[in-house]
């Protein structure tokens, strides 16, 4: 792979690794959303959220529509919503696998040291 080419993917996985970029990507995979609207859905200052959408914008993730006062945003590119589903998926998997683990291990708690003896 060229090395631009490298630098484009890499800027869209930074874009991509922020908890609250991948919340508000989550919101508008179902639906096209205001800033307002998505402030609201993730319990955070409008200007927070303009941020993050500009950065995600600016990326080519996300098209934006101005409607009268407002500017809606929408997931302009499928891909990112195939990666979270992928990566979500994944971790899922991964902390579902791990909790069987844990489960099936029984615990060791030590009844028989007393402080006053030694091991």
């Amino acid at each position: 792979m060229p090395d631009p080419m490298v630098d484009l993917v890499s800027a869209r996985l930074r874009a991509l690794a922020d908890p609250m970029r991948i919340r508000l990507l989550d919101r508008l995979r179902h639906t096209p959303a205001t800033v307002g609207e998505l402030a609201d859905g993730v319990a955070s200052s409008p200007q927070n959220v303009s941020r993050h959408l500009a950065l995600m914008h600016r990326e080519g993730m996300l098209s934006r529509e101005k409607e009268g006062n407002f500017v809606r945003y929408a997931l302009e590119d499928p891909s990112v919503a195939a990666i979270c589903d992928m990566l979500c998926g994944a971790v899922t998997e991964r902390v579902a696998s791990l909790g069987q683990a844990v489960g099936a291990t029984p615990a060791t708690t030590s009844t028989t040291n007393d402080p006053g003896e030694s091991a």
